[in-house]
């Protein structure tokens, strides 16, 4: 894979379960994987806030958003695969949903305007 080359939903599904697979030896349970998203969560918390909030950067502090961000991505992958999720047919049926739900919602709500 190259710098450019980009990937599906289900590929990097795949992708996830190959490395767990073989590199990792296996998939951590469910609700470990639950507490790593929670933790990968909360780093991406942390550059935001120092980032565009009020707090600012330790020394050593890590300002890497993108390397977290994958972070979140791998670990939903590994939660969507051990569960049998297909992340592809979710998002469009997420989407589909919002869209239906949302289409007049955003569009009327004064406080988006200014």
């Amino acid at each position: 894979m190259t710098p450019n080359d980009t990937i599906s939903l289900a590929e990097m599904q795949r992708q996830v379960d190959e490395w767990i697979t073989t590199i990792g030896v296996r998939y951590f349970s469910p609700l470990t994987n639950m507490a790593i998203l929670a933790e990968e969560t909360g780093e991406v918390a942390r550059i935001m806030a120092r980032r565009y909030g009020d707090q600012s950067f330790k020394a050593g502090d890590k300002d890497d958003l993108a390397d977290e961000l994958a972070d979140l991505l791998w670990v939903v992958a590994a939660i969507a695969n051990q569960s049998g999720v297909n992340l592809e047919e979710a998002f469009r049926r997420n989407i589909e949903k919002k869209t239906a739900r949302d289409k007049d919602r955003h569009v009327n709500n004064d406080k988006l305007k200014s």
